[in-house]
């Protein structure tokens, strides 16, 4: 759908004798898992104003599930665009358009009237379905004959939608529209049912190669049993979600009938943002969930059927190995091990991950033999009895380098992440990008640096998400004629950091004489482990 734009309104209102001509602004809205940010960004890629407002990602009604009220994304994103006009008021004409991310797999059933039917099952969710009553029995031998019976029992087990139909019939039955979290976003702010195609994360029947929901004769039309008048209108990323409309104007503040852009969604939004456009420019991110992604023209599976995701540029696609609750460790260690950082922070206004960096400024590269594999929960591509381990403790270790040896376990993951994607894509890793929270830590740039033996680069800015959302927009309002001309005017490096050649050898021979040794064979205890214990069922 064509958009179009307004000219600047020359002189923003209320500037002062120190303030130049205005320029146009893109309204970047990131609703991620741990916060909902509202981001005026300017053709230039600078953040003029920025507001996060921190979230509850989820609550748990019973073991391994997580949900939260669809009302209260909405509620907390009206709370956040009404804190950015609060000394903000004067950009509002110079706003062009707006754009949204949200964090990825978190979906929402609403009734004929528009209205939530139960709380949203968010990504971190663990709920399993029935796959028995999914795939086809007469079907099973052939499919494990072929080895494929594995990962249909893993997809359709996943699929949040066969397990509301399993479970909840009744909501089902009811369910007028099944949408993400950025549809329904979408909905609240313009009345549209309409995603971007580029949204679509996770076990919907969908064609990635095209973008469009699948047809008839598609395997996953099966697999995941969804009406398609449940489903909402698909476009590309910088096409037209809808106008912003006076309900939804005269709660956020937003001004009525700006163009809403679609965008993709925040781990998509997040490489664009960083600048890797091509598979030979990896982004790694420290989120909720570390990953290791690269961006390509072309389809590449890095699993058998298993697909890449649509990235923020149309027609386009970018790969991920990722380690669910990555950066979350980083949490997990502060929560039970940093009580002294985070009442000292307390003290002195600072943050506890600052004073933690702190700790282990004095603890050498390496952890002096300390090794960690991070996978304290189920990851893609890893068997599910799969346990988080640590070894090589001594009697010189500390709570500080167990926390350096959690940070090296990550990037540890992402470089054999990495070698799998270089594999896969027939290209060698040129560049490293740290994005996401952790790139904000000179600790984990200059590790990343050393145990990729590369250069670890910056952004300019940490709010890469938002920033890539904000291109797709810019693009789509026709202020940039393609993408790589948007992206050299709007992101560009920060620091750029270099390995010290010591500590790249030492992480060099801890890689391949340990880490990677862990994995095959802790393997067998750790199912010895499930078998004793029943954990994880």
């Amino acid at each position: 759908m064509p958009l179009s734009r307004q000219r600047p309104s020359g002189k923003r209102r209320g500037m002062n004798q120190h303030e130049t001509e205005s320029s146009p602004l893109i309204l970047a809205i990131d609703a991620g898992t741990q916060s909902i940010r509202a981001a005026l960004i300017d053709l230039n890629g600078v953040v003029r104003k920025l507001v996060k407002t921190p979230i509850q990602p989820y609550f748990s009604e019973r073991p391994g599930w997580a949900e939260q009220r669809p009302e209260y994304f909405w509620d907390m994103l009206v709370q956040t665009c009404r804190k950015l006009w609060e000394d903000a008021e004067a950009f509002k004409a110079d706003i062009q358009g707006v754009t949204l991310t949200t964090q990825r797999g978190t979906l929402i059933n609403l009734d004929r009237n528009g209205q939530p039917l139960r709380p949203a099952i968010v990504w971190l969710d663990q709920r399993k379905a029935d796959p028995g009553k999914v795939i086809p029995g007469m079907g099973l031998p052939f499919l494990k004959k072929i080895k494929y019976l594995g990962l249909l029992v893993e997809i359709t087990e996943n699929c949040e939608a066969n397990w509301l139909r399993q479970h909840q019939p009744e909501v089902w039955e009811k369910t007028d529209k099944f949408l993400y979290l950025s549809g329904y976003l979408t909905y609240r702010l313009t009345g549209e049912f309409t995603d971007s195609s580029a949204n679509i994360v996770g076990y919907m029947p969908i064609n990635i190669k095209i973008g469009k929901w699948s047809g008839n004769f598609d395997l996953k039309t099966h697999l995941f049993p969804i009406e398609k008048d449940k489903l909402p209108k698909l476009v590309e990323p910088t096409e037209l979600l809808g106008h912003i409309s006076s309900k939804a104007s005269e709660e956020t503040g937003i001004p009525e009938g700006l163009p809403l852009v679609a965008a993709a969604n925040d781990k998509a939004c997040e490489i664009l943002g960083a600048g890797c456009l091509t598979p030979d420019n990896l982004c790694l991110s420290f989120g909720t969930t570390a990953t290791i992604n690269a961006q390509n023209e072309k389809y590449v599976e890095l699993r058998p059927l298993w697909p890449p995701f649509q990235s923020a540029i149309p027609r386009q696609y970018y790969t991920e190995v990722a380690v669910l609750r990555g950066a979350w460790m980083i949490t997990w260690f502060k929560e039970e091990f940093g009580l002294q950082e985070r009442l000292e922070a307390m003290q002195t206004q600072s943050s506890p991950e600052e004073l933690l960096e702190k700790l282990i400024k004095d603890v050498p590269p390496g952890s002096m033999g300390l090794v960690l594999q991070p996978y304290w929960t189920p990851t893609p591509g890893i068997d599910a009895c799969t346990k988080g381990a640590i070894i090589g403790f001594g009697d010189v270790h500390t709570r500080a380098y167990l926390y350096r040896a959690i940070l090296e376990g990550l990037v540890f993951a992402m470089k054999e992440g990495a070698q799998t994607t270089a594999k896969k894509n027939k290209t060698p890793t040129g560049k490293i990008t740290v994005s996401g929270g952790g790139s904000q830590s000179d600790v984990i740039v200059q590790m990343v640096a050393d145990i990729f033996g590369l250069s670890a680069h910056r952004p300019h800015t940490p709010e890469t998400s938002a920033l890539g959302a904000a291109i797709d927009a810019a693009v789509g309002l026709h202020f940039f004629p393609d993408f790589p001309t948007a992206v050299k005017q709007m992101t560009r490096a920060g620091k750029i950091v270099e390995p010290i050649p010591e500590n790249r050898q030492l992480y060099q021979d801890l890689f391949d004489r340990v880490y990677t040794k862990m994995y095959r064979r802790l393997l067998p205890l750790y199912r010895e482990i499930q078998k004793i214990t029943q954990y994880p069922h």
